[in-house]
């Protein structure tokens, strides 16, 4: 019998209470090199882990986007939700979306010219298409206790409420066996979540809603505390930078083409790039203000150069409270699941 290997994260591992279920990363390149189908391994997995898992298929070779709007490599092409070894079969499975890149679709998604010049030929995923499958609200799936929720970026316990925020940069790291950051959401997080850019089939928003500039949330001051207790696993500062620099560089203008978010505010402005201040609305500079972040006070600084910004980027990047760098090693167990 053939066996899949799969990334494996046991529930309780982490800060606080750690993940609230079990969380399972599969390479569908691995799925396919065994002649199996993804919702094949998918019940596997299930089987094998017999408790609350929430799965997470990537092709790493498909690129995807952040809320933030900014482009990476490696993207969640299917995702799932399991317990007792089972897959609820209405509920448990959804598969993400290639969108085909076109100068119309560039246009309506400016922040997609990041594709033109880094990614062109590359398939694009983001979150399911809602006309093929009635999805319910933020693209989750669930089985049981185990609820895989903003197409597989957030996990949560249905019993406990327990939940675990998992940005895909998080997750990429995880898949290239990379360093990760554990850590509490906080404040800043919790408000930079909220801004986001409008796509269709996003991964939160299946039309394009809430546009670089503007704020998902619209909750003043109380965004800070929508998701600041959580515990999150992330990227390290480090290459969070090094993509939003990729942005920048491109030509991506903050609060105009991308979000407006903390971490892509401070780059920018340690970087000495343009902010589009007068394009960012007054729900999220309350939200900002909450935090500490006044738009209308931003002032050119003296550029640092990209290398400096990624070198200096844990103390430029605000966000995520009680921080602790690990190798993906020492968290990550390598399953290897019969199918």
């Amino acid at each position: 019998m053939a066996c899949l290997t799969v990334r494996y994260i046991r529930q309780g591992t982490g800060p606080k209470q750690g993940a609230p279920i079990n969380i399972a990363f599969v390479d569908k390149k691995d799925v396919e090199s065994l002649g199996i189908g993804v919702e094949d391994a998918i019940h596997a997995i299930a089987r094998q882990v017999a408790g609350p898992v929430g799965i997470n298929v990537f092709d790493m070779e498909a690129v995807t986007t952040t809320s933030d709007g900014i482009m990476v490599e490696g993207a969640i092409v299917t995702m799932a939700a399991a317990d007792i070894g089972e897959v609820h079969q209405e509920f448990g499975i959804l598969h993400m979306e290639e969108l085909e890149v076109t100068p119309e679709l560039i246009e309506e998604e400016p922040h997609l010219a990041q594709w033109e010049k880094y990614f062109k030929g590359k398939k694009l995923f983001r979150g399911p298409a809602p006309h093929k499958k009635l999805i319910p609200v933020h693209n989750a799936v669930m089985t049981g206790r185990a609820i895989n929720n903003n197409s597989a970026t957030e996990m949560m316990n249905a019993v406990t409420m327990e939940e675990i925020l998992l940005p895909i940069l998080g997750q990429l790291q995880i898949m290239n066996d990379g360093p990760v950051v554990f850590g509490i959401t906080g404040e800043i997080m919790s408000v930079g979540i909220g801004m986001t850019v409008a796509e269709k089939y996003g991964r939160v928003f299946p039309t394009r809603q809430f546009r670089a500039g503007d704020t998902a949330h619209g909750s003043g001051e109380y965004a800070k505390n929508v998701k600041s207790n959580i515990p999150c696993i992330v990227a390290p500062k480090s290459v969070l930078a090094k993509h939003i620099l990729r942005a920048l560089n491109a030509g991506m203008v903050p609060g105009l083409h991308i979000s407006c978010s903390p971490a892509v505010l401070a780059v920018a402005s340690a970087k000495g790039a343009e902010i589009a201040t007068y394009n960012i609305t007054e729900k999220a500079k309350i939200e900002l203000r909450s935090v500490g972040v006044d738009v209308d006070k931003i002032k050119p600084k003296a550029p640092m150069s990209d290398e400096e910004i990624i070198a200096r980027a844990d103390e430029i990047i605000p966000g995520v409270v009680d921080p602790v760098l690990v190798n993906s090693s020492e968290i990550v167990t390598k399953l290897e699941i019969s199918v």
